[in-house]
This record gives structure tokens, C-alpha cells and sequence, in this order.
């Protein structure tokens, strides 16, 4: 091939390269706004832009220079308005980026079982629960905001935790490096109005900590003792201990194996095990 003949070949291939890398960016942008807050704003923005067009056109010089004057702000307005959705998209661009040799679960699922089996003593108690489980993205900022711990998960621990008589009952227990990392954590509330009145502030939290991060959260409702397991905002009510173990090791990329369904231990039986031993 002529070297005359090849040159427009690279191009087309480029273009190409071009047209389908922001056909790529604008989907996953549009599928990251759907159903947020942030489609109103883009809807606006789109809305100033069509006069802006509009008063170009009709030569509509007084309406052109005050839409002239608020595009110099557009670019702070967009980081401002649109911050949380800015996070979201870098994390879930850096989720997918990442080396697949890197492993979110080293422990293997032993460690996640203490976490099933304590959230469905505690539903079964009706006792109010919050886990959050670090991933990709560091929470080392409310951690130290909370009581540090740095102790081995365990079943004992957990249940202790969260007794209504203990001091580090109220707030969220944070999960760092499948380590105890902190306890009486207390995370920032959901924004979004799309949210149920149904949830309270536990579930918001729950909710809050992982629109912000890759973090995942398990949830024991106080009133109704139901497990919730929340990530990325996406919330799944109800749970059984099958069912939440599933999403725990699929969330932590950890192979689900079956195991036999174990009894739910209650408070008291936990107590005289304790006592016994």
C-alpha cells in the first residue's frame, strides 16, 4: 500500500477511535445521572444554552450579554452543583481501570460469615446495626473521627458493639482491610429526595457513605429488625442470611460457595456460651 493510501486509513481509524471513546464517556455519564438530582440541573443548563442559541439567532443582544456573563461561572457552577456525581464517576472509571490481579478480599469468606451471622442475631433481636465495608476508596477520614479499634471482625465483637447498654452502640462500625477499624462512626446523610420516608437516619447514612464512595453498607433496622444491604445508593431490603452473604462476597469479589443454613443465635444463648466457656 502506498504510503498516500495508508494515511487516510489512520485517519478514518482515528476518527472512528474518537467518535466511540465519548460515545463511551457520554453514556456512562448519562447512565450515572439517571435518576439523581442532577438531571433537573442538566435539563436547566441545556435550557440556558437553547436561549443563549436563541439570542444569538435573533440577534436579542441585551438577553445574549447576561447569558454571555453567567457562562464565565458555568465551569465553578458544574464542580459545585454536580460534586457528588463528579465522585462517582471517577470511582466507578477507577473501579474499572484497576489492575483485575488486585483482590478487594484477602481472608477468603470466613470473615464475611462473622458479618452475616452477627446482622441476623441482631435482626433477630431488633437491635439497630450499621456496617460499612471499606473498599477501593479510603474512609480513613471518618475513621478517625470514630473510636479506633483495629481488631479482628468476629461474630463476639460485633453483637457487643452494637448492645443498646454498651457506649459504642450508636454509630457505624467501619470495616477497613477486613479489620475492625473503627467504632461510633458517624457518616454524612443521603441528599437524595428520591430516598423513602420510610428509612431513617441509620438507613440514610447507609446510604449517604456509599453514594460518596465504593463503600458497602449492611443495615439492622431498629423497628422492624430487616436487613438492608446498600451500594453504590442502591438499596435491597429484606434480606435472609443467604441472601446477604451472597452480595457481601459478590461486593468483596470473593467466589460464593453454598453453606448449610446455621440456627440464629439469639443474645442470651450468645451470653451462655460466653458464660460456660
Amino acid at each position: 500500500m502506498q504510503l498516500s493510501d495508508y494515511i487516510p486509513t489512520i485517519n478514518t481509524a482515528r476518527n472512528a477511535l474518537d467518535i466511540v471513546l465519548v460515545f463511551v464517556i457520554v453514556y456512562v455519564l448519562l447512565k450515572l445521572l439517571r435518576g439523581t438530582r442532577a438531571v433537573p440541573t442538566v435539563v436547566g443548563m441545556v435550557i440556558l444554552g437553547l436561549l443563549y442559541w436563541l439570542a444569538v439567532a435573533q440577534d436579542l443582544a441585551t438577553l445574549e450579554f447576561v447569558l454571555r456573563s453567567a457562562v464565565l461561572y458555568i465551569g465553578v457552577a458544574i464542580i459545585v452543583l454536580f460534586q457528588s456525581e463528579i465522585r462517582q464517576a471517577l470511582i466507578y472509571f477507577g473501579n474499572r481501570l484497576r489492575f483485575p490481579v488486585v483482590r478487594r478480599g484477602t481472608l477468603g469468606e470466613t470473615i464475611y460469615d462473622e458479618i452475616v451471622l452477627a446482622a441476623t442475631t441482631l435482626s433477630s433481636e431488633k437491635i439497630g446495626a450499621l456496617i460499612v465495608i471499606e473498599r477501593s476508596v479510603g474512609l480513613r477520614n471518618f475513621i478517625d473521627a470514630g473510636v479506633s479499634l483495629d481488631a479482628k471482625i468476629s461474630y463476639d465483637l460485633l453483637v457487643t458493639i452494637f448492645n443498646p447498654s454498651t457506649p459504642l452502640h450508636d454509630g457505624a462500625v467501619v470495616i477497613q482491610r477486613e479489620r475492625v477499624a473503627a467504632a461510633s462512626v458517624f457518616l454524612p446523610l443521603t441528599k437524595n429526595p428520591s430516598v423513602s420516608r420510610e428509612l431513617g437516619t441509620r438507613h440514610r447514612a447507609a446510604i449517604g457513605i456509599t453514594e460518596g464512595s465504593d463503600a458497602i453498607s449492611v443495615v439492622v433496622s431498629e423497628e422492624t429488625g430487616l436487613i438492608t444491604f446498600v451500594e453504590g445508593g442502591a438499596v435491597k431490603r429484606n434480606l435472609d442470611t443467604t441472601q446477604l452473604r451472597s452480595l457481601l462476597l459478590r461486593a468483596m469479589e470473593i467466589p460464593v460457595t453454598e453453606k448449610k443454613r446455621e440456627p440464629t443465635k439469639t443474645m442470651k444463648e450468645s451470653e451462655t456460651e460466653i458464660t460456660i466457656s
